[in-house]
């Protein structure tokens, strides 16, 4: 469960509007650019979910200071790189592309990898599975005394089974394109930190 506090809470109900509006729409929008609003608030919500500590399968632990977002957070044309990923994992999942959908996290992640902290590419982890979160359903905003929270559940939303093969094709067809798309010849600069990569 995450505490995101009444404001951030509003914040995110409004977010899952957004989002839950992406996904009932065409699939044709998918690639319609996202508002720098719309960016910062999945921003916001990817910063509440990530931990202050976290082990990698591998066993490397990653601490971050939640007191020191600047730290962590990636610029915003990186962002919306981000959240446009997890727009079209979350229409594969949603079209039951499971296949697809790893494909398109993997892509993501070997294009950033190396060009961040570990705290960095922990919170772009972070903001794919929030975007996919809110688009799938498997968040819920609870009304609690000290305010609102957001609750982790089963999804309960999925529409696989309206997802035509017009709809699928196309999911397809887009995941394809940004995999074998070229990376952009020069991304923002990383954010300078004190555990910044060489």
């Amino acid at each position: 469960m995450f505490n995101l506090g009444t404001k951030a809470g509003a914040g995110l109900a409004c977010a899952a509007a957004i989002a839950l509006t992406f996904s009932a729409s065409t699939l044709a929008q998918q690639g319609k650019d996202l508002s720098e609003k719309s960016v910062q608030m999945m921003m916001q919500y990817a910063w509440a979910i990530t931990p202050p500590k976290f082990t990698s399968p591998d066993g490397k632990t990653i601490e971050i200071d939640k007191k020191k977002p600047k730290d962590v957070l990636v610029p915003l044309d990186v962002a919306r790189e981000v959240v446009k990923v997890g727009r079209l994992s979350a229409h594969a999942q949603l079209c039951d592309l499971a296949e697809d959908q790893v494909a398109n996290y993997q892509t993501l992640m070997a294009r950033q990898k190396d060009k961040w902290t570990d705290q960095q590419t922990l919170y772009i982890q972070r903001l794919h599975q929030i975007t996919v979160m809110i688009m799938t359903g498997k968040i819920v905003i609870v009304e609690e005394e000290d305010g609102k929270k957001v609750v982790e559940r089963e999804a309960k939303t999925n529409i696989t089974g309206n997802c035509t093969d017009e709809q699928k094709r196309r999911v397809k067809a887009d995941i394809k394109a940004y995999r074998d798309a070229p990376p952009p010849s020069k991304t923002a600069e990383p954010v300078k930190t004190g555990t910044q990569k060489k």
